[in-house]
């Protein structure tokens, strides 16, 4: 029976059948599409004629559509409905591809071709795009070994090959260790301080184990909650402790290996093709362009966020030895007395703010955010194939009814769903014989399952988290460009934060929350006097959240810019590097790096600082619209045309000139965070 992975989808907009698709029917259909794209490259370096830029760079980013839509779905899967059968599939999928990757990218006939396009790009009269495609093109053969000597690309293919298994072993072991522990609560008493949604969550949880009383997990619904609001010092010692050695216990589970294989295969790659580190090699490709850019971006904003920081952690302490004579502040106090001084300075805390923040409503919310700026509709569809019952579908179409894109939305956690959110593309968007085919986007998420007494309420964390998330899909799903690897969010990767962050920004206006922010029950719009607290409270310990978050990128940067070959030690590594930015007592039974996917698992390896960076174009960004009015259509429409909609068309700082009409002021930044005075 044919594969109908290797067939045009016969379903509406040529959705991903996922009903119908078994796990089985993967590996052979992937096998397929790779012969199926090598005859296509057959086709093109076997061309008598000339290499020109349509029989060369055109037909190879067409290539292999079919390919990369089946592995979109598998890894996506692999993401947020896994199960042994498809993670002992990675295994076996991961290498194939890279293995194939590297024919492409190592293909010496076609590069011979792609080269000789590139040498005469100066008389060819392309567009921008088609430039940046030739650029983009001739690049990912030169910077994955083009260029090297036969010997050297046997050794590039099995570094890949290497590094592909190794990053998903490192993402199983993560997932396979939060989903290993649980804190089973049996006494009452051990619950003081909780809201009553958590303890809810948490009998549901201990039902669905056959246990009695109440079970917390590793996974961000329950956790946070807990760390937040649980007055038991012990048991918030032994759930912080259980998060930060995730994958650090010496079991079969553990990573520090992984962590070392990786960035040590990751620097031999880098030097292999003439890079001092991994770092240089990555950065080449990215708005800040240099490793010794991106440090002293980071040092600048530590200089400015570290003695703020200093002030609010003894603020913090004072405040803890006051409440419950706490001489000595914990990693597992943080966030409780965070919560706790916040709710006496402000009186706000998330269980006041969480009726007014039904999941269903957020949704509502952002869609009609997008609509006021963008124009966008979306409707609500049972016609499209889901991969799991609680994923919600949509079409999206503009003010003429126009198909702009497919929506998927997965929104609560469950056991093969690794934990975090984010947004991603099940079909980019292209152009083709004059038809402009429309994406399909998904945003994957992790919020509190609804009760059988309550629908889902969202933290306001998990508010600016949808938001957040909605960016990147507006991004995606606004896409207008002739090629697919230039579309949406393939874009630099510092550059790709700056849709999502700056939606955020909306979570915290008056005339925004007025939309969405209604109590469950009763339907009444959120008191005037909690959206002032929830902006007076937005910089609240501003200072330690940007600590943290630099200190993230300094880890990720003492991997991967610097030759990491000599570190025997990944704990007294990460403790070296975390002395410039640690508050807290050490723990010495926990770990960051092992547990590290951003970095390890995920794309952000020495692009962990781009979070920050985009933080400074989004606040720039959202001082214009604040100028303006904030569904101002005059600058969405600048916004869309000149960010949203170009992709990876061009250098993101000229579209973010376009956009803004000048570079972005980091001042913009800091006055937000409350780190400096504002004008």
């Amino acid at each position: 029976m044919a594969n109908l992975l290797n067939h045009t989808f016969n379903t509406p907009y040529q959705t991903a059948p996922f009903s119908e698709i078994k796990n089985e029917d993967f590996l052979p259909a992937i096998k397929a599409e790779i012969e199926k794209t090598k005859a296509e490259i057959d086709i093109i370096t076997e061309n008598k004629e000339a290499p020109t830029f349509e029989n060369t760079i055109e037909a190879l980013e067409f290539s292999g559509a079919q390919l990369d839509r089946i592995t979109s779905i598998f890894f996506n899967l692999n993401s947020a409905e896994t199960n042994e059968e498809i993670q002992q599939l990675a295994q076996e999928i991961s290498p194939l591809l890279s293995e194939f990757g590297n024919d492409i990218r190592l293909n010496e006939a076609l590069f011979k071709r792609v080269k000789a396009v590139w040498e005469q790009k100066s008389g060819l009269s392309l567009n921008q795009e088609q430039k940046m495609l030739l650029d983009k093109t001739y690049k990912s053969f030169s910077r994955n070994g083009a260029n090297l000597s036969e010997d050297k690309k046997a050794i590039l293919r099995e570094i890949d090959k290497k590094l592909s298994k190794l990053s998903l072993t490192f993402g199983e072991n993560v997932l396979a260790e939060t989903n290993a522990f649980e804190l089973h609560v049996t006494n009452e008493e051990d619950l003081k301080g909780l809201p009553e949604s958590a303890i809810e969550a948490a009998a549901d949880e201990a039902k669905s184990r056959d246990k009695d009383g109440w079970v917390f997990t590793l996974n961000y619904p329950s956790y946070i909650p807990f760390m937040t609001y649980a007055e038991n010092r012990e048991l918030r010692k032994k759930m912080s402790l259980a998060f930060g050695s995730k994958a650090f216990q010496g079991n079969e589970n553990d990573n520090r290996e992984h962590v070392k294989q990786i960035v040590r295969l990751r620097q031999q790659r880098a030097e292999l093709l003439g890079y001092k580190t991994h770092a240089h090699f990555i950065l080449e490709e990215r708005m800040a362009k240099t490793p010794e850019k991106v440090t002293t971006f980071l040092e600048e904003l530590l200089e400015k966020a570290k003695p703020a920081a200093i002030r609010e952690f003894k603020q913090l302490e004072g405040f803890a030895k006051e409440e419950d004579g706490i001489d000595t502040l914990q990693k597992w106090d943080g966030a409780f007395y965070t919560e706790k001084l916040k709710q006496k300075l402000f009186n706000l805390d998330d269980e006041k703010l969480k009726p007014y923040f039904k999941l269903e409503n957020v949704i509502d919310g952002v869609f009609t955010v997008s609509e006021k700026l963008y124009g966008l509709q979306f409707e609500e569809t049972q016609e499209i194939d889901k991969y799991h019952k609680d994923v919600k579908t949509y079409k999206v179409v503009d003010e003429n009814g126009e198909l702009i894109a497919i929506f998927y939305a997965d929104f609560h956690p469950r056991p093969g769903k690794r934990n975090g959110a984010w947004m991603t593309v099940y079909k980019p968007q292209y152009q083709k014989n004059g038809e402009n085919s429309r994406p399909h986007i998904s945003i994957v998420c992790n919020f509190t399952k609804p009760t059988s007494t309550k629908p889902s309420l969202l933290t306001f964390n998990e508010v600016t988290t949808l938001f957040h998330e909605f960016g990147h899909a507006l991004h995606g799903m606004l896409a207008n460009t002739t090629y697919p690897s230039l579309s949406g969010t393939s874009v630099y990767w510092d550059f790709v934060e700056l849709p999502s962050q700056v939606l955020e920004n909306w979570c915290y206006e008056k005339e925004a929350l007025e939309i969405f922010a209604r109590h469950y029950k009763t339907d009444e719009v959120i008191p005037m006097e909690y959206v002032e607290k929830i902006k007076e409270s937005a910089t609240f310990m501003e200072g330690m959240q940007t600590l943290r978050q630099l200190s993230f990128g300094m880890l990720d940067m003492s991997w991967h810019g610097v030759d990491p070959t000599g570190i025997e030690d990944v704990k007294k590594h990460e403790d070296s590097v975390f002395e410039a930015t640690s508050l807290y007592p050490e723990t010495p039974e926990t770990c960051m790096s092992t547990a590290f996917s951003h970095i390890f698992q995920g794309g952000y390896s020495a692009g962990y600082y781009s979070y920050k960076w985009a933080e400074v174009l989004d606040a720039d960004a959202f001082e214009f619209f604040k100028e303006k009015g904030i569904f101002s259509k005059e600058v969405a429409a600048r916004f869309k045309d000149n960010v949203l909609s170009q992709g990876g068309t061009e250098n993101p700082m000229e579209l973010y000139k376009r956009f803004r009409g000048k570079e972005p002021q980091p001042d913009a930044l800091l006055r937000r965070a409350g780190l400096i005075e504002k004008k």
